[in-house]
């Protein structure tokens, strides 16, 4: 354990970049660091986190290891304007960057200290009564090394260890500004995150394009279901047309469309079809026919022409087994479980969707998608335990708004409308009739 310098006595609060301040590239369920410019993006709580904790008096340093520099992979420049607008955007009093490619090769690479030892230096840092917050185990360990206290922000990194030994764990770095400044309950049930701090990811569901075009400039939104059901009720006469025209303005972002075959040769051909549309396609197969019967065959015949697969309709763990069973370990896919459906049935959906969890494991490639939700609170608890996506209605994803809103402020503004909606009304009662 390394002691602070002498005449230290600023307390720091030391922050990994990418996954903690920046939001990493995912490929196949790991972080990377973003290559371009235009990729390099906050989350957004991270400013007002860091105002909270400069303004109770911390100094804030970035450490960051960016060994695509010694790999040739990002030119120093495009890393030094990444900087440049992290010193505009963020309060942000130091920025340590290590670009080695081997921890052996330095002093200064995390799980190496060397950097938060320099911060230390030169500003006068009291490592003791500081914090290290980071999303891998190499982070916590520089910040152990340092005699700092740690923070792990855990983001259940596929194929990547997590530290053994830390103070704290959290879920956003919104929750490591709370544990800092000393913010209670920390109890997620009981403290509810933020819409930006949700790790779920949100897909509009539905089949009206002005509708989904409006849900495509929602920085919450970040993929798109629909189905014949949805389509019909919306007046679309031609399915190609209308997933055509939706593709044309949504080109980043996931798009499920479903096959509406109930035989097995026609939804291979369906299926084919659909994917044909776009590289951002999922196609959506049902768990089974109208008949009952399990459409693995299906799933493995489009999975080995690698076509990205939402599989639907999901009711059971044992339905979720057998898919599991059926996809190609080496294509994308989503697996849809009614949660909601479930609900609908008497049955808590939370330790059955924590179940389907489990049984996907095996399948890294594989998404848990929460679907039917009925009420806000379902997206908090898809996130709570650990669910990739969930799909909402437009008037659902409205209700974020609510989130975090004051409780007597609200039962003041319900008191209002039915004040007004009662002398709008024009309701009266005879009180003279009713006087003693």
């Amino acid at each position: 354990m390394v002691t602070a310098p002498d005449g230290a006595g600023r307390r720091a609060v030391f922050l990994d970049r990418d996954g903690v301040l920046v939001i990493p590239q995912m490929r196949d369920g790991r972080s990377f660091a973003p290559q371009r410019l235009e990729d390099f993006q906050f989350y957004p709580a991270a400013k007002a986190t860091l105002d909270r904790l400069k303004a109770a008096g911390y100094l804030l340093v970035v450490v960051t290891n960016q060994p695509d520099v010694g790999h040739g992979i990002i030119v120093q420049s495009t890393i030094e304007a990444m900087h440049e607008r992290m010193r505009r955007e963020l309060p942000i009093d130091c920025i340590e960057v290590c670009c080695h490619t081997r921890a052996e090769d330095c002093a200064c690479r995390k799980p190496k200290p060397g950097m938060l030892l320099n911060a230390a230096r030169g500003y006068g840092i009291d490592l003791k009564n500081s914090f290290m917050i980071g999303d891998r185990a190499s982070d916590i360990t520089a910040g152990r090394l340092a005699g700092c206290k740690t923070i792990f922000i855990d983001l259940d990194y596929a194929s990547e260890s997590k530290p053994q030994t830390h103070d704290y764990s959290v879920r956003s770095l919104r929750e490591a500004g709370d544990i800092i400044l000393g913010v209670k309950p920390i109890n997620r049930r009981q403290s509810m995150p933020r819409a930006a701090d949700l790790r779920v990811k949100i897909f509009a569901d539905g089949a009206d394009l002005k509708g989904i075009l409006e849900m495509h400039r929602n920085p919450l939104i970040s993929g798109f279901t629909t189905n014949p059901t949805l389509m019909r009720k919306a007046g679309v006469t031609d399915y190609e047309a209308f997933a055509r025209k939706l593709l044309e303005s949504v080109t980043e972002y996931p798009v499920s469309f479903e096959v509406f075959a109930d035989d097995f040769p026609t939804m291979i051909s369906q299926g084919r079809a659909i994917a044909s549309w776009g590289k951002n396609v999922n196609v959506k197969i049902p768990v089974m026919t109208t008949k009952g019967e399990f459409t693995g065959p299906v799933l493995r015949a489009l999975a080995a022409q690698h076509v990205k697969l939402n599989v639907t309709a999901i009711m059971s763990t044992e339905q979720v087994r057998a898919v599991a069973e059926a996809l190609d370990p080496s294509v994308p896919a989503i697996v849809s479980v009614f949660a909601g459906r479930i609900a609908d049935t008497g049955l808590d959906p939370i330790p059955h969707m924590i179940e389907c969890k489990k049984i996907l494991a095996s399948r890294s490639k594989a998404e848990l998608l929460w679907a039917s939700p009925r009420e806000l609170l379902n997206i908090f608890q898809a996130d709570e335990i650990g669910c990739h996506i969930i799909t909402c209605t437009n008037d659902m994803i409205a209700k974020l708004n609510l989130v975090g809103k004051d409780l007597v402020e609200y039962s003041r503004e319900t008191v209002q409308m039915v004040y007004r909606d009662a002398a709008a009304s024009s309701f009266s009662i005879d009180l003279a009739k009713h006087a003693a």
